[in-house]
């Protein structure tokens, strides 16, 4: 059984934060090793109380999942900086972050979210399609990468 898990608003600034995100590039890195293939860029302003959220999921009281969302206009908003522990993997905590940040969308008012995820990462596809995301074409930073997997979703 797996432990309870909390899920809760943490400063993009913190250690947890941070540590979590290391991870997440790390990974990333390792796995698009191509030049200008990853976008890591996050600002703290863009998960601020009123324009986005980043959230970390807690189990067993360690930090083992996290993801963002920002703004990117009046009705649109950006998943960003899906992560989970690759121990953690395989528990649904991905799935619940996911769950979170579409709350925390409505929340915003937004009625539409977009996100991008490499094509190498086709567990993250998988869990993005079963929640209702479906492809579209590559947009903002993504417009040019040939790696890039661009997915939307109407809330």
């Amino acid at each position: 059984m797996s432990p309870p898990v909390e899920i809760r608003r943490e400063e993009l600034t913190s250690a947890t934060a941070q540590g979590l995100i290391r991870a997440l590039n790390a990974e990333l890195t390792a796995r698009y090793p191509e030049e200008g293939a990853t976008y890591f860029r996050l600002d703290p302003e863009e998960v601020a109380e009123g324009r986005g959220a980043f959230l970390v999921a807690w189990s067993d009281e360690r930090p083992a999942a996290c993801g963002a969302i920002r703004s990117l206009d009046p009705e649109t908003g950006e998943i960003k900086r899906m992560y989970v522990e690759p121990s953690a993997r395989g528990q649904g905590l991905g799935r619940a972050v996911l769950q979170a940040l579409e709350e925390e969308a409505r929340r915003l008012g937004l009625v539409r979210l977009v996100l991008e995820t490499g094509m190498r990462q086709h567990t993250a596809i998988a869990l993005y399609q079963r929640a209702g995301f479906a492809r579209i074409p590559p947009f903002g930073d993504y417009a040019k990468s040939p790696l890039s997997v661009c997915l939307a979703k109407e809330l």
